[in-house]
């Protein structure tokens, strides 16, 4: 196995411009259109509001007539009103600006659960734990607190102030703390480790503007640590900036090698290929996908099979292979409209079937995976045969409707049964672990990483005083064997929900994965020298 270290260094010394220039490519690719009311439509609104029985707000009908055209083109072309541009940007961006802090509602109150390091927050001293009582002197409590209204109050420009009165532990008087908002980064790469020092794996939660700086970054560590092979986990990635999944392409495949390409009526077909500067190009990849992994993902993990780079591991995904360019209004407003299909190297468009105006059956498809058997059985997946496509290595792949993994592992339902199921619905995993992390915080923290408090937490009497709790607040006890049977989810949804609470969502993916079927059959592949670059 060669060494990648001293490939590492030049990964990190371009991350950060390569960072930029994901951002200054991006300020081009939203064009910024006037309103203007003309032909049909115009003169249909300017009629209805010249005759018109009623007084009508013509604004509010166009807001309300928009997603509904939309609509009647394909599922993912959409129209974003002016109040909600910036939210759904937020999501993709680099950062976002408020106060540096990840909360809840519990019990009617704004509980902190993390802190971001760096953020205001961590600098004027509030802790995990605090809950938020007043924002700018007025009482924040209540059932009618929301997460919504939390963050329009948190939230908000760079450099001004918001003013809140915090309880912590068992003081009786609120503590005053005047906080700066700042900028807030949005990590994308939600979890990054080495697995039996050996095999990485990066949790990808979604294609940002950040991802292929933070992916980079990630990845020179772990080669540090001594990689010999990756991981890339992009169950339940819905996808993000086509460009993003495109960069981290380039660092896995030769060079002349096809990405993907896109081609529209009105988009001329552009094929987008590996450059040959990739610093992973020798190194062993496994690609996780299941059903809601999308869009961008799958351009990854198509280009990843196609090329017969590596391996894909899960259940097929969701199926969407259309291009949407955002087109920005005078007015604030957007629409993302589909200008063109991506195809994988091999030509598969791997956009499922839809009907023009039904977006109810699009959305519901998943469902019918699931009632179909799809999710626990290769055999009941339909694919659409009559596209047939082959990869570089003359593999047989179809096209239609997602990327079919090339190692099956169905969804695990061990331990589901009517007891577990009655927990669930309870809602006492969120409310017990939630208690239990507020009254045992300062011994928690004396560990400072999840094997050390798993083991804590295995040594304690936390479970039994779960099963305590849940008989208290009227679950039907179960026989012996039901308990029995539910017993190791019980302890994965417990124990996880306290690793998270305490350290995040980093320890909290490690914590999971132990026992992930998908992740275990990942590491055998790599393990067995299954998933290593077409030669």
């Amino acid at each position: 196995m060669k060494s990648f270290w001293p490939k590492a260094l030049a990964i990190v010394c371009g991350a950060l411009l390569l960072y930029f220039v994901v951002l200054l490519s991006r300020s081009f690719s939203t064009r910024v259109i006037n309103i203007q009311n003309n032909g049909k439509i115009g003169s249909l609104l300017q009629l209805v509001e010249k005759n018109y029985v009623d007084t009508v707000n013509i604004e509010a009908l166009i807001e309300k007539a928009m997603p509904k055209v939309l609509a009647e083109l394909d599922p993912h072309s959409d129209y974003i009103p002016a109040k909600d541009l910036e939210e759904t940007n937020s999501k993709l961006a680099g950062s976002f600006s408020g106060i540096g802090i990840q909360f809840m509602i519990q019990s009617d109150t704004i509980y902190v659960s993390n802190i971001i390091h760096g953020g205001p927050a961590e600098k004027v001293g509030l802790f995990p734990g605090d809950r938020i009582v007043t924002i700018d002197d007025s009482l924040f409590v209540g059932k009618k607190l929301t997460n919504e209204s939390a963050m329009k109050h948190l939230k908000g420009p760079s450099g001004t102030t918001v003013n809140i009165g915090v309880k912590r532990g068992n003081d009786t008087e609120l503590i005053p703390f005047t906080i700066v908002r700042g900028n807030i980064p949005v990590k994308s790469v939600e979890a990054s480790y080495l697995i039996n020092k050996k095999w990485g794996l990066l949790y990808i939660t979604k294609f940002g503007e950040t991802t292929y700086a933070e992916t980079l970054l990630a990845i020179a560590s772990l080669l540090q640590q001594g990689m010999e092979g990756i991981i890339i986990d992009l169950r339940d990635n819905t996808g993000g900036y086509m460009g993003a999944a495109m960069q981290m392409l380039n660092e896995f495949l030769p060079k002349g090698q096809t990405i993907v390409y896109t081609e529209g009526v009105h988009s001329p077909r552009h094929d987008y290929k590996a450059d040959g500067s990739g610093s992973c190009k020798e190194l062993p990849i496994v690609v996780l996908t299941n059903e809601s992994s999308a869009s961008a993902s799958e351009i990854f993990a198509g280009a990843i099979q196609d090329n017969d780079r590596g391996t894909i591991i899960g259940r097929r995904t969701f199926g969407k292979g259309l291009v949407q360019q955002p087109f920005e209004f005078s007015d604030g407003s957007a629409v993302r409209l589909t200008i063109a299909r991506y195809h994988t190297p091999s030509g598969r468009c791997i956009q499922k079937p839809y009907s023009r105006g039904d977006d109810e059956e699009y959305q519901l498809d998943i469902l019918t995976r699931y009632e179909h058997g799809e999710f626990f059985s290769s055999d009941s997946i339909r694919q659409d045969t009559t596209e047939v496509f082959t990869t570089l290595g003359g593999r047989t792949v179809y096209g239609g409707g997602g990327i079919m993994p090339d190692i099956f592992v169905p969804q695990d339902t061990t331990g589901f049964n009517a007891y577990y199921s009655a927990l669930s619905r309870s809602g006492l995993f969120r409310s017990y672990t939630f208690n239990y992390t507020d009254k045992n915080r300062s011994t928690l923290s004396q560990y400072s990483d999840m094997p050390s408090l798993l083991a804590y937490l295995k040594s304690s009497s936390v479970l039994e005083g779960f099963y305590n709790e849940a008989t208290r607040k009227g679950v039907r006890t179960p026989s012996a064997e039901e308990r029995n049977e539910a017993a190791r989810n019980v302890e994965t949804v417990v124990y996880g929900n306290i690793i998270y609470n305490m350290l995040g969502m980093d320890e909290y993916i490690q914590f999971l994965n132990r026992t992930d079927p998908v992740v275990l059959r990942a590491v055998e592949v790599l393990e067995q020298g299954a998933s290593v670059p077409l030669s």
